[in-house]
């Protein structure tokens, strides 16, 4: 145990070191995300920050013996693209390419492709669908950390339990998420996690949910993401019905309206996004470990109700101003 704490903290080290690395190089090349009408804060702020989260995973790769070759190459493939998009726009069709090869990827090395072609097509839906949903999100202080963390925690919990995948992996990973919020989670943030950040956590948390799944046979883990679930699909909703692009940067999620135009506090936002997702956790595990699936069901029908409460009271407020 004690050479378990000396090795997480070096990793703190390493990782911090690396962070800092990071920031001096985005500022030298410029990599710096200027405030626009969309945008959600007011002063310059380095973005890619998260590319802490590629070295975490780059960190465990190598120093447990190269194993899951498949999903390292993923999580390269998706990092690759979104970190251009950082730094160049990249068109859609290009990121969703990329990102689909990922997720074939991340397929492949948690052997998905065993089970019927509906269903691995289901899944590479909804995977491509979540890395998008993470990016959508990724719009105010500490909400991709936090919710992030959040899911991961909880992952950790079940692994306790129900060993599914390589804690050491889960816990390198975290450790890359409390290093990025103590620069991210501040009133005034010193970086973004980016296209870069936002996609390649998004991955990795699919992967573990993917190897979740396929342990215990057990598909309401997918909503251990409903939270972001419901607001990226509820958003995506109402804007086809004003007829606009989704695919166009907008100010129309919840955390934009209560962040913006109700102007609650950054981080009051995302900790209230993570304690909803960490809430409904605790249902969902209380579900499966009661095999009550009336309970899951039940839950997520009450949560979407909940925020379409929330989100109409809201605009209305809005509109009202």
């Amino acid at each position: 145990m004690q050479t378990n704490w000396i090795f997480i903290g070096l990793g703190f080290i390493f990782l911090w070191l690396a962070e800092l690395a990071y920031f001096r190089v985005a500022g030298r090349l410029g990599i710096i995300d200027k405030p626009n009408e969309r945008s959600s804060h007011a002063h310059p702020i380095i973005r890619g920050g998260g590319i802490i989260f590629l070295v975490s995973v780059l960190a465990w790769f190598f120093t447990h013996s190269l194993i899951w070759p498949w999903f390292m190459l993923a999580v390269g493939v998706v990092a690759v693209v979104s970190f251009a998009d950082d730094l160049v726009s990249v068109n859609f069709v290009t990121r969703i390419v990329f990102q689909t090869t990922g997720m074939l990827l991340v397929f492949y090395q948690a052997d998905v492709f065993r089970y019927p072609l509906t269903g691995v097509i289901f899944a590479l839906v909804v995977g491509v669908g979540t890395l998008n949903a993470f990016n959508f999100m990724d719009g105010i202080n500490g909400i991709t950390g936090i919710y992030s963390l959040v899911t991961l925690l909880t992952l950790l919990v079940i692994q306790r339990q129900i060993p599914f995948t390589e804690i050491s992996l889960l816990i390198g990973v975290m450790m890359s998420l409390l290093v990025f919020l103590f620069f991210n989670f501040r009133k005034m943030a010193r970086c973004f996690a980016g296209d870069v950040g936002s996609v390649t956590i998004a991955l990795v948390i699919v992967f573990f949910v993917i190897q979740l799944i396929i342990t215990t046979s057990y598909f309401g883990w997918i909503f251990l993401l409903l939270i972001y679930g419901l607001d990226s699909v509820i958003t995506i909703f109402f804007r086809l019905m004003r007829r606009e692009n989704i695919f166009e940067a907008h100010r129309t999620h919840l955390f934009q309206y209560l962040s913006n135009e109700c102007g609650y506090d950054h981080r009051m936002v995302s900790v209230g996004y993570g304690l909803c997702q960490l809430a409904f956790n605790v249902l969902l595990i209380y579900s499966f470990e009661t095999s009550n699936v009336v309970v899951l069901l039940l839950s997520v029908f009450l949560f979407a109700l909940m925020y379409l409460a929330v989100r109409y009271r809201v605009i209305r407020k809005v509109s009202v101003k």
